[in-house]
């Protein structure tokens, strides 16, 4: 896909798989297993790790890196990881790109399931997986991770972001703005402290990451908001904030984590913003 002088490609790594009232909080089930998937005997749903790699001129851009394959073998059956399909640099092989050709990594958070892939194990040795690129961050997600309270800590692991940090690989942002010409920042605070959503625009044209904001398109629904945000009310009030802007503006909205859609513009009906018709990014 081409927005501008953009191109743009979703990043097909593992499906992995979270308990679905956690992802819909206090949505019942019979209402987000018709929205979006019933779930499994453990009540998991699938749900895509898509990152994001947009390319031009000369620089070739990976938003977040998936789950990564440094887990261990009860982590991934917990989380129904397939270790097999879960590697960023696997994934990228398809587009004819290399660990070492990608120039910057905007991390949206530092979510396992979004940073995982950003460091790898070489030699018995963590270390960053782009050894030529930049990563950023907000700097107050980097704060949190670090100091997290009892209800995320979890989603946290020290081995995606420290050794960022001890390369002097990791550069943290303060705030909204572009962070290259074309391309927004714009931080949240629902899900967890400063989680920023990528927005890409060129001629007359937008496309929306929107991380975990929506993670599905059955998210678009504003009062499905998962348990694993810190702050859901704050959730709501941003959904409301920046869905109405989407729709006006005809933006689309790429789907992290969803495992049957990977974007979609919004249209507006007697109940409210919901996923329109499924668009792809990038076909496999």
């Amino acid at each position: 896909m081409n927005i501008g002088k953009f191109t743009i490609d979703a990043v097909e790594t593992c499906v992995f798989g979270l308990d679905g009232g956690a992802m819909f909080g206090v949505v019942p089930k019979a209402l987000w297993s018709k929205a979006y998937h019933p779930g499994d005997e453990l009540n998991r749903i699938p749900l895509s790790v898509r990152p994001l790699l947009v390319r031009w001129d000369d620089r070739i851009v990976l938003i977040d890196t998936g789950n990564g394959t440094k887990f261990k073998d009860k982590f991934a059956q917990i989380y129904a990881i397939d270790r097999d399909k879960s590697s960023i640099e696997t994934a990228l092989l398809k587009f004819g790109i290399s660990a070492n050709d990608i120039t910057d990594v905007i991390l949206t958070h530092l979510h396992f399931d979004h940073a995982g892939g950003g460091t790898t194990i070489k030699d018995g040795k963590i270390v960053p997986t782009f050894p030529n690129a930049k990563y950023y961050v907000q700097k107050n997600q980097l704060n949190w991770a670090i100091k997290p309270t009892d209800k995320d800590k979890a989603s946290f692991v020290k081995d995606d972001y420290e050794p960022l940090i001890a390369d002097g690989m990791l550069e943290t942002i303060d705030g909204a703005g572009e962070i290259f010409p074309g391309i927004s920042l714009i931080p949240l605070f629902g899900h967890t402290n400063s989680m920023q959503l990528v927005k890409i625009s060129d001629s007359g044209q937008s496309l929306l990451y929107c991380a975990d904001l929506s993670p599905t398109h059955a998210h678009i629904n504003i009062p499905f908001v998962m348990g694993y945000d810190n702050n859901p009310l704050t959730t709501i009030e941003e959904k409301k904030k920046l869905l109405p802007q989407a729709y006006e503006e005809g933006w689309l909205i790429a789907y992290e984590h969803d495992a049957f859609m990977q974007a979609s513009k919004i249209i507006s009906t007697e109940k409210g913003f919901t996923a329109g018709e499924k668009v792809e990014i990038t076909k496999y």
